[in-house]
């Protein structure tokens, strides 16, 4: 973040609702701003769901413009899509003053709407960067099994009991619903979309199946297509694509989607303790969703991120390419002691990586043979981070 804060006028700051991006850019602005920005001036904050705030902004460009040499916070931006031509003006002026870097942090709860409205009016002058749950690295290894229970959004992590927590999630499941997806998205009945969202749960990790979901909700496979655009757009999604090798071979051409949050899954399939995860059939694929989660984001910048897998069903739950023209395959299983199947070795064959990791939820890292090495989830996102 200060990063990019010393170097570009703009930073959005993206990622769902709870996740702690108010938080950190309070902090931020209270401070004045990174280190090394020429000021330590107070920054001021802006809320635009509150319409004191928005009032201010009336001459956005006047009122900003007095606030020269100073960071200037605008949280749930995307509800205030005028602003990013007055935004860029103020810009133009700031770096003509010879103030380029470190002018606004802005903060959104939806991907694509601001990446496209910012990109339009802010080429070359604004950074992103995704703030997401809470993952492995930012907890004590006694709380893995808790984190991938109960999901990253530090109320539910945090909450005295696991009822506590799956009463938290589910309110926040009920709050976008009922409120956010009205507000960021098209309009779509909340029990239509609440249906949606559980089939997505009882799928996890599945290959995306426009039709059948279709078949399911009575409605048109573009309607479903429209459905999940907004699930990935809210970040509350994520579509791996599948990866083309040069093989010669036929391999699955539609993505994988994941629910990004493995407590929110468990939420909307009622399972709220170990217990019930543990003995419903979706813990495996729970199990992936979390593991991909943790390390896509774990993973270096510009990495590109698939699964490869063929029509006889050989495959591989994750494939990286890292900068550096690295490939990386990732196995994942949930048991401490995962073995390698035939099938893993084929897959190995057909993508020739670089390295090839089996994940699993314990902690030693171990060799399996063949150039595959067993590894814990916490020990493969620090490796991932600094590769």
């Amino acid at each position: 973040m200060e990063d990019r804060l010393r170097f570009f006028p703009a930073v959005a700051l993206l990622g769902p609702r709870q996740v702690g991006k108010t938080t950190l850019a309070r902090a931020i602005a209270d401070a004045g701003g990174p280190g090394g920005l020429g000021t330590r001036r107070t920054g001021v904050y802006l809320d635009l769901e509150n319409p004191d705030d928005r009032e201010k902004l009336t001459d956005a460009r006047g009122y900003l413009g007095r606030h020269g040499g100073r960071l200037v916070v605008l949280d749930e931006i995307h509800r205030a899509p005028g602003l990013f031509e007055a935004l860029r003006g103020v810009i133009d002026e700031g770096i003509r003053r010879g103030e380029a870097a470190g002018q606004f942090l802005l903060l959104g709860s939806a991907s694509m709407d601001l990446l496209r409205q910012s990109g339009e009016s802010l080429a070359g002058r604004i950074a992103y960067l995704e703030l997401g749950p809470l993952d492995v690295r930012e907890v004590e290894p006694r709380e893995q099994s808790r984190l991938w229970i109960r999901g990253g959004f530090p109320p539910a992590l945090l909450a005295p009991t696991s009822a506590d927590s799956a009463l938290w999630r589910e309110n926040f499941i009920h709050t976008y619903l009922e409120r956010d997806v009205a507000a960021l998205g098209p309009r779509i009945p909340a029990q239509t979309l609440r249906r949606f969202w559980t089939m997505l749960a009882h799928a996890q990790g599945g290959v995306w199946n426009a039709a059948a979901l279709a078949r399911s909700l009575a409605v048109d496979g573009k309607t479903v297509a429209r459905y999940v655009d907004l699930m990935v757009d809210l970040l509350l999604a994520r579509r791996l694509p599948p990866y083309h090798a040069n093989v010669r071979k036929r391999l699955v051409k539609s993505p994988k989607v994941y629910l990004r949050d493995s407590g929110v899954v468990h939420t909307l399939l009622r399972l709220d303790d170990t217990e019930a995860v543990l003995g419903h059939p979706v813990a495996g694929a729970s199990w992936e969703g979390f593991v991909v989660e943790t390390l896509v984001r774990a993973a270096p910048e510009r990495t590109e991120a698939s699964f490869f897998r063929t029509a006889t069903g050989v495959e591989i739950d994750l494939v990286l390419e890292l900068p550096g023209d690295r490939t990386w395959a990732v196995e994942i299983k949930r048991g401490a002691a995962p073995s390698v199947g035939r099938g893993l070795r084929v897959a190995l064959d057909d993508v020739s990586p670089d390295s090839a990791f089996l994940v699993h939820s314990g902690e030693e890292r171990y060799p399996k043979g063949g150039g595959v090495e067993a590894i814990g989830l916490r020990e493969m996102a620090e490796v991932l981070a600094s590769a």
